[in-house]
This record gives C-alpha cells, sequence and structure tokens, in this order.
C-alpha cells in the first residue's frame, strides 16, 4: 500500500472522528441549540394582545346623535336659558307684567378622525398571524380610546363650576361638587375619577370601613361602585388627553353633562395598493363630543 494511499486513509478516518465527536457534543443539551437538530422550539398560536382600557360608555352621555339624526354636516341643539321667566303679583284691574323665556342654539359639527394600515404582501405571506386584520382591530381599540379623549376634553371639559383640592381628594370636595349641581337645581348621578382620585379614595377610611360605608366593596373588589349614591366610575390615563388626567375627577347629572354627535361610525374600507403590491385599509370616524349644560359639571382638581 502506497503512502499517499495510507495518507487518504488516516484523513478519512479523521474526519469521521470529528463527525462523530460533533455529534455527540450536540447530545448535550447545554450545547444545543433551540430550535435546530435536536431541541424543538414550541411558538404559542395565540397572540397576546394588550389589555383593554377603562373607557367611558355612551350611557353617561344624555344626547347621542346618529348618522340618521344628521341628515347634513352638522346638527342645532335647541336648548331653553333656564330661569329667565318671573312671575309677579298682579293687582286688581292691573295691567299683567310681560315677560318671555329665552332661547340658545348651538351647533355640532363632526370631525373625522382616522388612519391608514399598509401591510406588504410579502408580509401577508409570512407572518404568524393576519397582520392586516389584527392591525385593524387595534385601530378600532383606538377609535374608542379617542372618544374617552373627546368626552374628557370637550364633554366634561365644559364645566362651569370647580373644587381646588389638596394633594389627595376628601369628602368634603365630593360633596362641595355635588353642591355646585344641587345649587343650579341638577341630580348628580355620577362621578369620574383618574386613577390617582382613585387611590385617594381607596385610602379613605370611610370608604373601607364597613360600619361606616355600609358594605363591603372596597374590602371584596378594591374598588366602591358608589359613593353618596354617585356611580364611580374609572377611565383610563392612557386613554385621556394628557396623564395630568389621573389627578381631576368630575361629578355630573348624566342627564344634561354632555352629549355626542357621529356622523360616520368607525367604519374600515379596504383597498389594494398593486404598484406597492401592498393590502392596506383606512379606519375613519366622525364624531363630535360637547357639553350641553355646563352647570351639571363640576370638576374636582388636586394636585
Amino acid at each position: 500500500m502506497t503512502y499517499s494511499l495510507l495518507f487518504l486513509i488516516y484523513m478519512v478516518n479523521k474526519m469521521a472522528e470529528k463527525k462523530l465527536k460533533y455529534v455527540s457534543e450536540l447530545l448535550q443539551t447545554e450545547l444545543g441549540v433551540e430550535g435546530q437538530l435536536l431541541i424543538p422550539r414550541k411558538i404559542h398560536d395565540t397572540l397576546i394582545d394588550e389589555v383593554d382600557k377603562n373607557l367611558i360608555p355612551r350611557s353617561e352621555a344624555a344626547l347621542v346623535f346618529g348618522p340618521g339624526d344628521i341628515p347634513g354636516s352638522s346638527i342645532d341643539v335647541d336648548k331653553v336659558t333656564p330661569n329667565m321667566m318671573d312671575v309677579r303679583v298682579v293687582g286688581e284691574g292691573a295691567q299683567f307684567p310681560i315677560d318671555k323665556t329665552q332661547y340658545t342654539s348651538q351647533n355640532l359639527k363632526p370631525i373625522k378622525y382616522g388612519v391608514s394600515i399598509r401591510i406588504t404582501k410579502e408580509m401577508l405571506e409570512d407572518a404568524k398571524w393576519n397582520l392586516l386584520d389584527h392591525n385593524v382591530r387595534i385601530a378600532g381599540k383606538r377609535m374608542a380610546e379617542n372618544e374617552t379623549s373627546l368626552i374628557l376634553l370637550n364633554g366634561l371639559g365644559g364645566y362651569a363650576n370647580s373644587v381646588t383640592g389638596g394633594a389627595a381628594i376628601t369628602i368634603a370636595n365630593i360633596t362641595r361638587a355635588m353642591q355646585y349641581l344641587d345649587d343650579a337645581d341638577y341630580t348628580p348621578t355620577t362621578l369620574f375619577v383618574g386613577m390617582e382620585v382613585l387611590n385617594d379614595l381607596r385610602n379613605i377610611d370611610t370608604f373601607v370601613e364597613a360600619n361606616k360605608v355600609g358594605n363591603r366593596d372596597m374590602l371584596e373588589r378594591g374598588f366602591l361602585g358608589t359613593i353618596f349614591g354617585l356611580n364611580v366610575l374609572k377611565f383610563s390615563t392612557n386613554a385621556a388627553p394628557s396623564t395630568t388626567y389621573s389627578k381631576y375627577a368630575y361629578v355630573t347629572d348624566r342627564m344634561h353633562a354632555y352629549m355626542i354627535a357621529e356622523k360616520r361610525p368607525v367604519t374600515v374600507e379596504n383597498f389594494e395598493l398593486p404598484v406597492y403590491e401592498m393590502s392596506a385599509a383606512n379606519i375613519s370616524q366622525r364624531i363630535v363630543v360637547d357639553e350641553l349644560r355646563d352647570d351639571a359639571i363640576c370638576k374636582i382638581i388636586t394636585e
């Protein structure tokens, strides 16, 4: 056997030894790589979505106008001006005094809000989930959050009176805000609270001690459903116009506080962009929020 043949056999044996050593090394877990030869990697087949935020329901609006109520681009709401007619004593044979009430008109013009989503064909083909469908659903959430933001900014933001408290809200702050509504002949029905105000309520002994509050809601659920007959509704700071709203609370009469006019409900329009090989969707809404009676809203401000 020639030297060259012996050398060739030697090299083949060495290569075989290296391959066997490589395989034996992979058989050790710490040397393997997940998703490769020996260790499988499981991909959970459900996308974990973001948490739903605490939003203000439409049931709290005094009036809600839909597309069928708005034939044009806006709608006028006519209101009676409160306390504008007097009844007086009339002497025998005397002329009756002349008086009348007054009226005002308020115009609501919906504004368009929207977002466009564009996904390449490659992403639709290669992605684990239907990216276009999921992004459309997230856009729907953002529209709902925008409505809560508009309620806080333009609806409840049209308050006539305010109460300024200290570092934390007090029972006196709440009752004073209620009195503002009582003085204007409204009935306080709802207390909207930001997260910092909610934390203040949780630290008020009166609402925690069962012998004072009369129930165990705060102890069992960590949230008080009613205070002095007011329905307590918390709103998400992340849905508010700014983080400052976490320090605010609002006492309202839900029958007279604010109104919503929606010319176009949340609408999804799918279309294709062949030039860019994209599938796309436009999500839009035409909506406006405004106060109805400013005396029916009182804002509580904490530091």
